[in-house]
């Protein structure tokens, strides 16, 4: 897995202002004390940086918001590992532009990075498993991420990436580095609102460890242009890529079940995609406002169309309806201005008045289908065999 971050100080273990200090510390008051000859586990932080020790563990609690600069948290705090990044512990600390997270770390709590809008990039190691709420979100700088303590590799300003050895590995065209966003898999959860309004990423890889996807994950990543998702994810949840306005395709791997509400909506750009066999109910509005849909499976095992499904599809020109489903919300194929056919292949659901309001397609189903009439929600209904 390729791992992308800006250049980082190497030589030296820097604190919150991103400033050396020589200051001794004192009695839960962690100041720097840096010296070449300590050993790791005398390992110091700058005196911004707050923390609690629960045994034999440290979380880092907070700093100073007015603290500025590259930060690098040590493993080991007073002889204890780092083990936690705890709620909202660097939240608005605006000033902040890189952040290296130990190996010793195994969860980061909700809040604590959010609204960091100077965030250019952050090491986040494999050690981690869970990624809590609204974690980066708002982070509108953030374009990279560096995953894994044994595979470091690091990009600098000029587009040379290399590894921890300093030895070169690539050197990219100006302006093409720092579009990458890697999720280990380590990583099982993504919480509600993890990168919401991350607006300078560009590619997301998700780790095979992710099981869900939290609501509104990804929310307003609009410049986010690819995603891979991994098997091992089982839940889409509601508005988690919503308002993606740059997102042009998407694979959705057949471990998924369920699309929550407005998963996909107002995905401006997205064409077209896949929903796979496992998938059993898509949510209200899952592709809402999707302009550029042109195309789009449904399997045969979705038993429930949510209503505004698919509402203001306006490239959609026709769609294939499995003879699982046997529920249509209302509004489902609403303002599908370019919609002329829907094909039934079972018998007549249950479908809300609305479903194809604004929206002029016929309907055709299977002879021997049964609880048809002449009509479906206001639409002709004509038989398969006549379809041109």
């Amino acid at each position: 897995m390729k791992h992308l971050i800006s250049l980082l100080a190497f030589s030296l273990l820097i604190g919150c202002d991103g400033k050396k200090s020589n200051t001794a510390p004192s009695e839960r008051s962690p100041k720097e004390a840096a010296s070449e000859t300590k050993s790791p586990e005398a390992v110091s932080v700058n005196p911004n940086l707050k923390y609690k020790i629960e045994g034999d563990a440290v979380t880092i609690t907070g700093c100073d918001k007015k603290a500025l600069g590259d930060l690098i948290i040590p493993a080991k705090i007073e002889g204890k590992p780092v083990t936690s990044i705890g709620n909202s512990a660097f939240q608005s600390s605006t000033n902040l532009t890189s952040i290296t997270i130990p190996d010793s770390v195994i969860s980061i709590g909700i809040n604590a990075f959010k609204n960091c809008r100077s965030l250019t990039s952050i090491t986040i190691p494999d050690s981690v498993t869970s990624i809590g709420d609204r974690t980066f979100g708002y982070c509108r700088s953030l374009t990279m991420i560096e995953v894994g303590a044994g595979n470091v590799t690091y990009t600098d300003v000029n587009g040379v990436l290399f590894n921890k050895e300093k030895t070169v590995l690539h050197t990219y065209p100006a302006g093409k580095t720092g579009d990458n966003y890697v999720i280990p898999d380590s990583v099982t959860t993504i919480g509600d609102s993890a990168f919401r309004s991350c607006t300078s990423l560009t590619s997301i890889t998700i780790g095979n460890g992710v099981t869900s996807i939290g609501d509104v994950a990804f929310f307003q990543c609009n410049s986010l242009t690819s995603i891979t998702i991994p098997d091992s994810v089982t839940s889409i949840g509601k508005f988690a890529f919503s308002t993606c306005t740059s997102l042009t395709s998407i694979t959705i791997p057949n471990s998924v079940t369920s699309i929550g509400k407005s998963a996909f909506s107002r995905c401006s750009s997205l064409t077209s995609i896949t929903i796979p066999d496992s998938v059993t109910s898509i949510g209200g509005s899952a592709f809402n406002a999707c302009t550029k849909l042109t195309s789009i499976t449904i399997p045969d095992g979705v038993t429930y169309i949510g209503g505004g499904a698919f509402y203001n599809c306006q490239s959609l020109t026709s769609i294939t309806i499995p003879d699982g489903v046997t529920s249509i919300g209302n509004g489902a194929f609403s303002n599908c201005t370019s919609l002329t056919s829907v094909t039934f292949l079972g018998d007549a659901p249950k479908i809300g008045d609305n479903a194809f309001q604004l929206s002029s397609p016929t309907i055709y189903r299977e002879p021997d289908a049964k609880g048809w009439g002449d009509t479906l929600a206001g639409r002709p209904v004509k038989l398969i065999t006549e379809k041109p």
